[in-house]
């Protein structure tokens, strides 16, 4: 049979092959690969080597296969039960979810850490987040959470989304949009809010400079701080399902996010009220008034985001065509402004330097 008449058969949708020959079944694979599918072959004889070498995975029988087959298969089942290559589909599906879950919720708290640096340089203010502060969300209170999203259980749906493509790459216009272009921006607004509050109660007047050691500064940057930790509370729970609601999945099912939660609460309060931290942070006690100012935008990011994922999964393409678009043109400069300007603080700015007295 030639090439094209195979893939001209190749097209029907239902279509069994039966008492082929080796060299058949390495065409058959090599004629789906070319119309861009991506084939799996199963076997377990010495016959089925050439096809299972070739497809894009190659899975043998591990109580019925011969030796040659299973050292040409990529896969092999220990129990020859195919249930099992569908078991294995779901935790790879899962494993890569959880990656984008992971790298989400890191990319995001980007924003708020960077946009201080830019009003300090534009708008002449006092820097609304010091660099230690910095050091504290990256290698403190995010380190828990993020772990937590790496242990998240399947959604429920995984199996009934359609596979990806083989040209979708992990970070996605979507993701990097979501993160930096919404979730971080709410966070980084929510930030500027309180500190800016707790400077105007304070009597600072705009293009006052403060020291460092000013009372009024330390609580401001410290409102700052602690708005990001807020609404990263509230960014770990929607990073837990990618399309599904969180109330869906049990809001207590994962134990290790709410110890990341407790962890994060935990070093907020050590930094915000022990004498020795807030000496070395150079931060200052809250009232309970200063974590109230963030609350809006915490619960403004669940109840938007649930709502986002009500349409998404019902296939709205309004929504889908408005996340694209959002992304394209506001999260990916952030994204790349993020990281260049992030990197190039944490790489020269090894000391804390002081606010001109």
């Amino acid at each position: 049979m030639s090439e094209d008449s195979l893939s001209e058969i190749l097209d029907i949708k239902e279509l069994v092959f039966a008492r082929i020959s080796p060299a058949q079944k390495l065409q058959i694979v090599k004629a789906l690969q070319a119309k861009g599918e991506v084939v799996t072959v199963t076997g377990d004889g010495v016959n089925d080597a050439p096809a299972l070498k070739n497809a894009d995975m190659g899975v043998a029988m591990g109580i019925m296969g011969t030796d040659v087959a299973k050292e040409a298969a990529n896969m092999v089942l220990m129990d020859d039960n195919f249930a099992t290559i569908v078991k294995a589909i779901e935790e790879g599906r899962t494993i890569f979810a959880n990656i984008k879950k992971f790298v989400a919720y890191v990319l995001t708290s980007n924003v708020p850490e960077i946009t201080p640096f830019i009003a300090y340089v534009l708008l002449a203010i006092p820097l609304p987040l010091t660099v230690v502060l910095i050091l504290a969300i990256d290698l403190g209170t995010d380190i828990v959470p993020s772990l937590g999203l790496g242990a998240e259980k399947a959604e429920t749906d995984v199996m009934c989304v359609p596979p990806r493509k083989k040209t979708e790459r992990l970070l996605t216009r979507n993701m990097l949009g979501m993160s930096y272009g919404i979730v971080g921006m709410t966070q980084a607004i929510s930030g500027f809010t309180s500190y800016f509050i707790v400077l105007f109660k304070g009597g600072w007047v705009w293009g006052q400079e403060l020291p460092a050691s000013d009372p009024v500064y330390r609580t401001a940057i410290t409102a700052f701080f602690a708005s990001i930790i807020i609404c990263q509370i509230s960014d770990v729970l929607i990073c837990r399902t990618r399309r599904q609601s969180i109330f869906s999945v049990g809001i207590f099912s994962n134990k290790l996010i709410f110890v990341g939660i407790a962890t994060e609460l935990g070093l907020l309060f050590l930094i915000t009220y022990v004498p020795i931290f807030q000496t070395f942070f150079g931060t200052a006690r809250l009232h309970w008034w200063h974590y109230l100012l963030s609350v809006p935008y915490a619960v403004a990011i669940i109840i938007g985001d649930e709502l986002r994922r009500f349409f998404v999964r019902r296939g709205n393409k309004f929504v889908l065509r408005w996340q694209i678009r959002y992304c394209s043109i506001i999260g990916l400069p952030i994204a790349l402004l993020s990281h260049i300007l992030v990197r190039h603080e944490r790489d020269t700015c090894t000391t804390e330097q002081p606010l001109s007295p």
